[in-house]
């Protein structure tokens, strides 16, 4: 089957799709479409912050005014600032500039901008407000909504973080027009997993209605179990073996490609386990396949190695291995899998 995109996203003139994350008080929209970046100014008024501080790692041209006194403050996108050293130094900007609680912070740029970025807005005066401009695909269709926010540690990937929900969320599709082919694979690694818990089909859909499906669905089941205590975990599918993945090879692999990869081992370990059938398990490789993604562990990780990471996922509440996994009755959080069935898995992977 071939990738739904072969090319770069069009730009069009038409209305952005709005999907809204039903919070309570803390709900907000996501604006999905071309140039909806330009909205910034009237979000920002609509919360009624006074000064911005927008932490951007794009050039100038792509960063929008906010429409008040504001700083820019330069990032870099990529795993290797994703520490608390950079959070440390993201409130000092907010203190230099003298944020106060009635201000904002604007995250630009990809998935691990709007994760730091969120968790300094979440910590800096216990919480001030954040509007997120996610810029890679990856970060529109999932990273940015939410508002799940981390940084690694030595030991394992997004250990450290605070739940702090954005107060809008701006998919500008333009954005998409700027990144090289591999980001956009990565992307499709997160759209791939979303097929197997309750996206469908998307493969033969263009892009705006990619991130918009997997926008609507991700803003259900946070509005649903906004703090992991169920239903949520479902979000994670393919990401304990992927995020295992992204620290064997010290994020050589990118975290969509790392997850594309931990969605074919979470079917081949379903059918493992005997959870579901083989053509189950075939349709994990095919779509994973079809949006043009690598289905197989990279030449010389170690699986020793992967299974201690994969211990140490966050969404382990025992000594066990703890994976979401497809079964009869849809996706699940399975404890306690046999770590044998893990082994069988990444051998034939």
């Amino acid at each position: 089957m071939r990738p739904t995109h072969t090319g770069r996203p069009a730009s069009d003139a038409a209305a952005p799709t709005r999907i809204d994350v039903p919070l309570g008080e803390r709900a907000y929209p996501v604006l999905i479409g071309p140039g909806v970046r330009h909205r910034l100014p009237a979000e920002v008024a609509r919360i009624g912050a006074r000064r911005v501080v927008v932490v951007s790692a794009r050039p100038a041209q792509w960063t929008p005014d906010p429409g008040v006194p504001h700083r820019v403050v330069p990032a870099r996108d990529g795993e290797h600032d994703k520490n608390l050293a950079t959070v440390e130094q993201l409130c000092r900007a907010f203190a230099e500039f003298g944020l106060t609680r009635a201000d904002a912070v604007v995250s630009c740029g990809g998935g691990t901008t709007t994760d730091v970025v969120g968790l300094a807005a979440g910590l800096y005066h216990r919480g001030i407000a954040v509007i997120h401009l996610p810029t890679s695909l990856l970060a529109q269709v999932d990273a940015s909504v939410g508002g799940k926010t981390a940084v690694n540690l030595p030991e394992g990937k997004n250990l450290v973080g605070v739940y702090w929900q954005p107060r809008a969320v701006l998919c500008d599709t333009e954005h998409l027009t700027t990144l090289p082919e591999r980001e956009l694979r990565n992307g499709y690694g997160e759209i791939a997993r979303a097929h197997f818990i309750g996206a469908g089909e998307l493969r033969d859909r263009p892009v705006a209605e990619q991130i918009a499906a997997c926008v609507a669905l991700k803003a259900r089941v946070v509005a649903a179990d906004e703090r992991d205590a169920g239903l949520r975990h479902i979000l994670n599918y393919g990401h304990t073996l992927g995020h295992a993945l992204e620290r064997a090879t010290d994020f050589a692999l990118r975290h969509g490609e790392a997850v594309g990869v931990g969605t074919v081992f979470a079917g081949r370990l379903a059918g493992v386990l005997g959870r579901i059938g083989a053509d189950r398990v075939a349709e994990h490789h095919d779509v994973v396949a079809g949006y043009g993604l690598d289905t197989a562990l990279p030449a010389g990780v170690d699986h020793d190695e992967l299974i201690a990471l994969m211990r140490r996922d966050k969404k382990a509440t025992t000594d066990g291995l703890s994976l979401v996994l497809d079964g009869p009755a849809g996706p699940d959080l399975v404890a306690d899998v046999p770590e044998p069935a893990v082994r069988a898995a990444l051998a034939g992977m």
